[in-house]
């Protein structure tokens, strides 16, 4: 740990090793420790660190331009990475916008639904539905729809908080998330709400296809993503899906929508996308949102590295090993063992309510008891507690706090997409590790927990 001050600060006062070099799926510190980078960063560096091709893409670029401002140049870079995010998007979403991150990507999709609305003779639409819990960003835009409390609360009177309805969390309200009519259920609340607010009102609904931090890794219940899609349709409502942890590949498939063959408005991915090797976003839209908006005089937005050269000639080279190393693949394959092996700690640690997720996106979480799913004490503040003790045997991993963010404690884990079944078990036996020492303390301050 640096002994030295700082003049840095960001979430609080806790000091970290200083980094030395990373490696694949390893990280090191100055003082030669190891890390197994357990949940690629912040769910970012999908294809390990220091990729030697990506390396290359960016040196190329720098030797041309570092920086062109998008009002003065077009650029090389950004043309072949826009046609290529493309081709990847659902039928119709061909117009590319690109951003420093995932809460620029959220607001710019905001903003062109909003402006989309103005121009089409809808103005009366400025209302986005999203859920709760959720986590769509941190600018103010961003925290307006999201459902997170701590992260929420402080900024209410900052800004418009957008309606919010129950993410369908199946496994803590007891019902069978393999049952249409579970979807049904959770899918009913959206039209509700779209209803209780006025149609004419609503102008889109956000979502992230698997649940992120927020829900850790929530698979929606059978049924659901498509009756919202429907719902959405029904009341000319936007769909937009937040994919900025769940795209370029995380779930098994490039986008998480793929799995239930959604046709969003709108999609916004970051993290993965440059796979943590420069800042890069991006939106997606529909070209019968976009045009209309041109037509009509431009998009009233903006961010000055949109479109960096050399952010978009990394990003290319990210998806083009992505696609060279089969890695959509592999996070399939090795995220349905990586499960199977979560689930076999939850058989042997009745702390462990819940283990679920898709692809490389996985969690398992906390309770105090499996039959009510009651958490864990607030106080033991066991997201944050487990995740130093791993950190202390050499693995990291990812928590949140799972219901509204006051309670309930979750861990992520979602190993770079290059993770192979060895370095598989050895997620595994860290994690059996640390959940021993875990398990000790708890007994500790709880004698009457598993």
């Amino acid at each position: 740990m640096s002994e030295q001050p700082s003049h840095l600060f960001y979430q609080g006062r806790r000091r970290r090793p200083v980094i030395d070099q990373a490696r694949g799926v390893y990280i090191w510190d100055v003082d030669g420790k190891r890390y197994l980078d357990g949940s690629s960063g912040a769910m970012v560096c999908n294809i390990g660190h220091s990729n030697e091709n990506v390396l290359a893409a960016m040196r190329h670029q720098m030797e041309k331009s570092t920086f062109g401002y998008r009002l003065h140049f077009e650029s090389e870079a950004s043309e072949r990475l826009a046609i290529k995010t493309a081709s990847l998007m659902p039928n119709g979403l061909n117009r590319i916008y690109f951003v420093s991150g995932g809460s620029e990507a959220v607001e710019s999709a905001l903003k062109l639904a909003r402006q989309y609305a103005v121009t089409s003779g809808q103005a009366s639409r400025w209302k986005v539905i999203s859920r709760n819990p959720s986590y769509h960003g941190a600018t103010l835009g961003a925290l307006a729809i999201t459902g997170y409390d701590p992260l929420t609360r402080p900024f209410e009177p900052m800004m418009r908080v957008m309606p919010k309805v129950p993410a369908p969390r199946a496994y803590l309200d007891g019902l069978d998330p393999d049952d249409e009519a579970t979807g049904r259920h959770y899918a009913d609340m959206l039209e509700q709400k779209i209803i209780e607010e006025g149609p004419g009102t609503v102008l889109a609904f956000i979502v992230e296809p698997v649940g992120g931090a927020s829900t850790g890794a929530l698979v929606p219940p059978k049924g659901y993503m498509e009756q919202v899609q429907a719902i959405c349709r029904k009341h000319d409502v936007l769909l937009i899906l937040d994919e900025v942890m769940t795209g370029a590949g995380r779930t098994g498939k490039f986008l998480a929508g793929e799995h239930w063959n959604m046709q969003p408005d709108i999609i916004v991915l970051s993290k993965g996308f440059a796979a943590g090797y420069v800042p890069l976003g991006a939106m997606a839209a529909h070209e019968r949102l976009v045009e209309p908006v041109l037509d009509a005089g431009g998009f009233q937005h903006g961010h000055t590295y949109a479109g960096n050269p050399l952010a978009c000639a990394a990003g290319l080279a990210v998806i083009e090993e992505i696609e060279r190393q089969g890695l959509v693949a592999n996070a399939e394959r090795m995220g349905e063992l990586l499960k199977s092996r979560l689930e076999d700690l939850m058989q042997r640690y009745e702390v462990i309510g819940d283990v679920r997720g898709k692809g490389l996106l996985t969690a398992f979480e906390f309770v105090s008891d499996r039959h009510t799913m009651a958490p864990l004490p607030r106080s033991l503040a066991a997201y944050d507690r487990f995740v130093e003790i791993a950190y202390e045997n050499g693995l990291i991993v990812y928590s949140r706090r799972t219901r509204g963010g006051d309670e309930g404690d979750h861990i992520l884990v979602c190993p770079p997409m290059i993770i192979n079944e060895p370095q598989i078990d050895e997620i595994i036996d860290t994690l059996d590790l640390s959940l021993r020492t875990f398990m000790d303390e708890i007994r500790a301050a709880l004698p009457q927990s598993a």
